[in-house]
C-alpha cells in the first residue's frame, strides 16, 4: 500500500475532501504533514507520493515524477503567503526578517523579491509561524515576518478586519501578487510527485484517486468552507474567498510561471538546472 503525503492547512480540503469522506477511494495511508516535513520524508524515500514545496522538485528533479495538472497555485493574491512587516520592504536592508520553517518555496520566492524587486538585504532567520505560535509572534525580536498556511489566513482576516496585527504590521505583502505584479505569471506554490521507483500502475492509481478528490471538492466548496472555518478559527466567508482565489491544477500558463520560478533559481544558483519530468499515462 502507497504511503500518501497530504498537508493539514485548508488548502489541501479542495484536493483530499472526496478521499476524506469516502466518496473517493484511494488506495494507500495518508500522512499528514507540514510541507518541509513531507519534503524531507519524501528526500529519504519514506513517502510513495506525495504533495511537496514546488523547490523540493527542483531540488532533486531526478528522483521525481511530477504528477499531471495537479498543484496548489494561483493566479495574483494567494492570501496565505504573506510577509507582515513593520516597516516598507525596500527598507529592510540588515534588519531581522523571520521565515517560516514550514516552506521551502514561499522562503526562496521571497529571497528572490528583496533581492530583485525590493532591493533589499535583510538579515533572514528562521522562525516557527503556526496557528499555535502566534501569540508568541512578539517573544523574538523581528521588522517582518513570512508567515504561510492557516496562520497567514488568520492574520491576514485578522488584520482586514482592523484587528492587533493590523496596527502592529502595517504592511502586509501577499507574495502570490507581487510574483504576478513582477512577472505577470501565476505561481506555483506545491505539485504532488511520485518517487521514480513508485511502480507506474499504483501510482497513476494515486494520481487518478486525487484527480477525482479534486474534483469532487471542487463542487462541494461550500461544504469544505465550513470545514476549514472551524480548523482554522476563520470566517466562513473569508474561507471561501480563499478557496475561490487557488487553482488546483497545472495549466500551461501554470507551467510557464513554475518554470520561470526554476530559471531564476537556478541562475541565483539556488537549484541545480533539471527539466519538468511527469508521471507517464501508461
Amino acid at each position: 500500500m502507497l504511503r500518501i503525503g497530504r498537508i493539514p492547512y485548508i488548502n489541501c480540503f479542495p484536493v483530499y475532501g472526496g478521499i476524506d469522506r469516502g466518496v473517493v477511494p484511494l488506495n494507500g495511508t495518508l500522512i499528514d504533514g507540514i510541507p518541509t516535513a513531507l519534503n524531507r520524508l519524501m528526500a529519504n524515500g519514506e513517502l510513495d507520493v506525495s504533495v511537496v514545496s514546488a523547490v523540493e522538485y527542483a531540488r532533486d528533479a531526478q528522483r521525481y515524477l511530477l504528477l499531471p495538472e495537479l498543484g496548489i497555485t494561483s493566479d495574483g493574491p494567494v492570501r496565505s503567503v504573506l510577509l507582515f512587516s513593520r516597516r516598507a520592504p525596500r527598507e529592510l536592508t540588515g534588519q531581522r526578517v523571520l521565515v517560516s520553517r514550514s516552506s521551502m518555496t514561499s522562503v526562496a520566492l521571497l529571497e528572490l523579491l528583496f533581492e530583485h524587486v525590493w532591493h533589499a538585504r535583510p538579515d533572514f532567520v528562521l522562525g516557527d509561524a503556526e496557528l499555535a505560535d502566534i501569540a508568541r509572534f512578539d517573544e523574538t525580536p523581528h521588522e517582518a515576518r513570512l508567515v504561510i498556511g492557516d496562520a497567514a489566513l488568520k492574520l491576514f482576516d485578522d488584520a482586514n478586519r482592523g484587528g492587533i496585527f493590523a496596527e502592529r504590521y502595517p504592511y502586509r505583502i501577499d507574495l502570490g501578487a507581487a510574483w504576478k505584479s513582477w512577472t505577470g505569471l501565476p505561481f506555483v506554490f506545491a505539485v504532488w510527485v511520485a518517487q521514480r521507483t513508485t511502480p507506474v500502475h499504483a501510482a497513476l492509481s494515486a494520481h487518478a484517486s486525487l484527480i477525482a478528490s479534486r474534483d469532487w471538492g471542487l463542487q462541494h466548496l461550500d461544504i469544505l468552507s465550513a470545514q476549514a472555518a472551524l480548523a482554522s478559527g476563520v470566517s466562513r466567508r473569508a474561507c471561501a474567498e480563499y478557496f475561490s482565489g487557488l487553482d488546483y491544477r497545472l495549466s500551461y500558463p501554470h507551467l510557464a510561471g513554475l518554470t520561470e520560478f526554476f530559471r531564476r533559481l537556478v541562475l541565483a544558483g539556488r537549484v541545480p538546472d533539471g527539466t519538468l519530468t511527469f508521471l507517464p499515462a501508461a
